[in-house]
């Protein structure tokens, strides 16, 4: 129940044709999806999450990057209204941390002109108002003009302060798993 998106996989998307100083991508929230899994005693919980945003700048002479994808906290929904309901209020208190935020800073990997790519996306994932130091794994698929990426990872989201939901009844689990596939528009030099 601790959606948390997103957004590395957007990161990812970060790796640009080589020929360019700089590549800007910009991220097409109804082409993202952000799911989360959610192990629990009975049975397995999944969910998604929205993308609201999401711009990232990549240099791919360096790996630099910057930028950041939000995802809506408030998005969140596992399918029960109930669950749904104790995951906002008590443990992402998304009303109060609407956004969950990823910051990528630099790209390790080698990025084609075209074709498929693996990277380490290095940067900071913040939720619930708190910033953490998280490298991503992202798998991309360039085509002229778009960028296709998709990462897996976990979040230990009780280890980072978030409030555990487990009851005397109903265990789960201290991490959420992600997985995010993000679709990318390719805008070089600043030109749309």
């Amino acid at each position: 129940m601790r959606p948390l998106l997103l957004f590395p996989v957007l990161a990812a998307s970060l790796m640009l044709p080589a020929h360019a100083a700089e590549t800007i991508l910009m991220f097409d929230p109804p082409q993202t999806q952000i799911r989360w899994t959610l192990d629990a005693f009975v049975h397995t919980v999944h969910g998604t999450f929205q993308l609201r945003s999401g711009t990232v700048r990549f240099d791919p002479a360096t790996g630099d990057a910057s930028g950041e994808l939000i995802a809506d906290a408030r998005s969140g929904a596992s399918g029960n209204d109930s669950r749904d309901g104790k995951m906002h209020k008590s443990v992402l208190e998304s009303a109060r941390f609407p956004d969950i935020v990823f910051k990528p800073r630099h790209v390790d990997g080698k990025l084609p002109a075209q074709g498929q790519a693996t990277l380490q996306v290095h940067g900071s994932f913040i939720l619930h108002g708190t910033e953490h130091e998280m490298t991503l794994p992202v798998q991309v698929n360039i085509e002229p003009g778009h960028v296709g990426a998709d990462s897996k990872f976990s979040i230990p989201y009780i280890a980072w302060g978030l409030k555990n939901p487990s009851t005397f009844v109903l265990r789960v689990g201290e991490k959420v798993d992600l997985e995010i596939h993000a679709a990318a528009r390719v805008v070089n030099n600043g030109a749309q």
